[in-house]
């Protein structure tokens, strides 16, 4: 017998939201969760006006308060099973503490918070609660994500000496949030953002990227956040080099000022026996390049069971539960394969039986922690024209 769907709560995405459409089909991608619950917006009004026009009932409220508030009446087995927001960044801390406090597991847009203390506070709170708690960063969700953490992880490329991970974008270049333009205007105010604007919306998705798919740490930074827009107040371009955790070097860059590039977030990793290329643009290819050798290209559904270089091959990389090889997976699966994960670990929760939350197969709160210590420690190493800055440890 099939199980019931996990009731999920969404807080955030109404009028004018974007990432809470690619969640709520990802929510909806397997049939095992649905959206019950859901807090759309900060004016109640139009929260509500949201939740009425859902493409199916649900229970709107009008704030998250009201929300939470409702949940702590129910008995525990008839509270909704995760939460998701999708909210602007400020707004993340307390409807993720509020959830924590009432033993509800989490799934938060990234960065998880605004600053570090906040993030130290979640992840006390998580410990204490013993909650499951991902950070949607999107892109460790694609199948090539996956593959290409297990290539470097398993050491065909050797030890790893250098990675240059970065995400470019264009659509800032001009001052667009004096247009009013609602995604604009809050990415570029520290008051919502954070101390730092291109470094925290996608900066962390490169640095993401590289301690996923490398299993390595970046320990100390040197950084310059540069604000190439006259009158902005916070970074639009972010430059950071590395130390890694196991004494390579790294570039983690960002820019929203780089016209012509969309959603341009890539990896190149150089190992002492060869070294591995991945663009989110072209997600389902990675490519393998070993000295003296042919270039290798791996797509999803063509890694075979017998492959000699590979060697012995997990059978998670074997099966798919989607769609066949040549039809292409892209954003959206990737947000899927986040909330499938997560539910493993929400059920396993729920019946009492162990779960791990390692990160292994998508950000864990740790995970969202250290993004909020790397751009803190960036933020005082701009400040000190770029002196190295180590990255606190929880």
């Amino acid at each position: 017998m099939s199980p019931q769907p996990l009731k999920v709560a969404m807080i955030g995405g109404g009028a004018g939201a974007f990432i809470a459409n690619p969640h709520q089909k990802a929510i909806h991608f397997d049939g095992t969760r649905k959206v019950h619950a859901v807090a759309l917006h900060p004016d109640p009004e139009v929260a509500m006006n949201e939740a009425n026009n859902w493409p199916y009932p649900v229970k709107g409220y009008a704030s998250y308060d009201e929300l939470f508030e409702d949940q702590a009446k129910l008995p525990e087995n008839e509270r909704i099973d995760y939460v998701v927001i999708v909210t602007p960044n400020f707004v993340h801390f307390d409807p993720a503490m509020k959830a924590l406090e009432l033993g509800i597991p989490v799934m938060c847009e990234k960065p998880l918070t605004v600053n570090l203390e906040e993030a130290d506070l979640l992840v006390a709170k998580a410990r204490e609660k013993k909650v499951p708690f991902a950070v949607a960063h999107t892109y460790l969700g694609h199948w090539s994500s996956w593959f290409s953490r297990h290539i470097v992880q398993s050491g065909l490329l050797g030890d790893v000496r250098w990675v240059d991970s970065y995400y470019l974008q264009g659509w800032l270049a001009d001052k667009l949030e004096d247009s009013g333009q609602m995604q604009a205007e809050w990415r570029t105010d520290p008051k919502k953002a954070g101390g730092s604007g291109c470094g925290g919306d996608i900066g962390t998705h490169a640095l993401m990227q590289l301690r996923f798919v490398t299993g390595l740490d970046v320990e100390e930074v040197s950084a310059r956040l540069d604000k190439f827009v006259p009158g902005r107040p916070i970074d639009d371009h972010f430059t950071t080099y590395g130390k890694l955790s196991n004494g390579g070097k790294c570039l983690v860059r960002a820019s929203q000022i780089c016209i012509g590039h969309k959603n341009d977030l890539g990896i190149m990793i150089a190992g002492t026996k060869g070294a591995l290329k991945w663009s989110q643009e072209d997600p389902e290819k990675v490519t393998i390049l070993l000295q003296d050798q042919p270039d290798r290209t791996y797509w999803r559904g063509q890694v075979c069971a017998n492959d000699g270089f590979l060697g012995d091959v997990p059978q998670w990389l074997l099966d798919e539960p989607t769609i066949p090889s040549g039809h292409g997976e892209a954003f959206h699966d990737a947000y899927a394969r986040l909330h499938r994960e997560f539910e493993k670990d929400v059920r396993a929760y729920q019946a009492g039986e162990p779960w791990s939350c390692d990160g292994s197969t998508y950000a864990n709160i740790d995970d969202g922690r250290m993004g909020l210590a790397f751009i803190d420690a960036c933020i005082k190493s701009d400040d000190d024209d770029g002196a190295w800055q180590p990255v606190s440890k929880s």
